[in-house]
């Protein structure tokens, strides 16, 4: 840059005044500019604020744990409408409140069948809820009203309520427990997810059904073929509704009373997708999961809405 001449002091200080306006203004401009980008990463956090938890990998839902430590607490048989249960929790409050997801068990079976299922979702930001029956044969109709009822337990009276955001809440189910999650959400539309694991139900067509439903059914299930069950289920839910299909390859009907990683992986993504609405899960689910020596086929309406 040429200097001005010293017998020229006005035009030094306006060129000063000019190198002082533009140094000035480019710190404005990169102040307005860390304002802007700090309020752009504030909208986006607050654009979804039921996010909980790290962002997820391959790893972080096939592990046997995610990132948050896990209590428990039991529930007495006394209660009315359902037969009792555990509840685990994520014991950290620093997140705020967390989605709810109520568990039944099947035809015969009690908790401890689907108990796997409570700290390995807990543990990934959810409180869930595994629950007994009235009686070890209630019927799929039965066991809905008890996961709405056990939800409503959950939500408004359990010990740990103020930890669970009660507009968030998810229902499972294996066998007969299965069937009932699809009752639960015919019954109760504001549910937001329903998980049926090799369910077990006479009524075949869900037409009423617009909770988001992923259904896990096994190939070599006798007690609950995919044909007559796990199959029309998904394909007689509305055609709009988001909903997906994943079968179990070389599995039985009893896939689910054990650790289960593919039940757990997928599960864990439809419910951070719909209970959390996290788009960070997306990924797992669309596009579909090519077939594999876990999967033997899925089915889905991708892009979820």
């Amino acid at each position: 840059m040429t200097s001005l001449p010293s017998s020229a002091p006005g035009q030094r200080r306006a060129g000063s005044r000019v190198g002082r306006s533009a140094t000035e203004l480019a710190v404005a401009l990169a102040l307005v500019g860390g304002i802007t980008g700090a309020g752009a990463a504030t909208a986006d956090a607050a654009e979804n604020p039921y996010e909980r938890g790290p962002a997820p990998t391959v790893s972080s839902i096939e592990a046997l744990r995610g990132p948050y430590s896990v209590a428990d607490t039991s529930v007495s048989s006394l209660v009315s409408g359902f037969g009792g249960g555990t509840i685990y929790y994520p014991t950290s409050t620093a997140d705020g409140t967390f989605g709810a997801v109520v568990v039944s068990p099947g035809y015969t079976a009690y908790q401890s069948s689907i108990a796997w299922l409570g700290p390995r979702l807990a543990s990934q930001g959810f409180v869930v809820f595994t629950i007994d029956t009235n009686t070890t044969l209630d019927q799929p109709a039965s066991r809905g009203d008890q996961l709405l009822a056990a939800a409503d337990y959950l939500t408004e009276q359990s010990s740990v309520r103020s930890r669970i955001d009660r507009n968030r809440v998810a229902v499972m189910g294996h066998s007969m427990g299965g069937g009932g999650s699809l009752e639960a959400a015919k019954d109760r539309p504001s549910l937001k997810a329903a998980i049926p694991l090799t369910p077990w139900n006479l009524d075949k067509t869900w037409p009423e059904v617009t909770v988001p439903t992923f259904i896990v059914g096994a190939e070599d299930d006798s007690v609950a073929p995919v044909a007559t069950h796990s199959e029309p289920f998904y394909q007689n839910l509305p055609a709009t509704l988001d909903k997906a299909y994943l079968e179990l390859n070389n599995a039985n009907h009893f896939a689910p009373n054990s650790n289960n990683t593919t039940i757990a992986k997928y599960s864990i993504s439809w419910l951070k997708r719909f209970v959390d609405d996290d788009t960070r899960y997306e990924q797992f689910l669309c596009p579909a999961p090519s077939p594999d020596y876990y999967i033997e086929e899925y089915r889905n309406t991708c892009p979820h809405s």
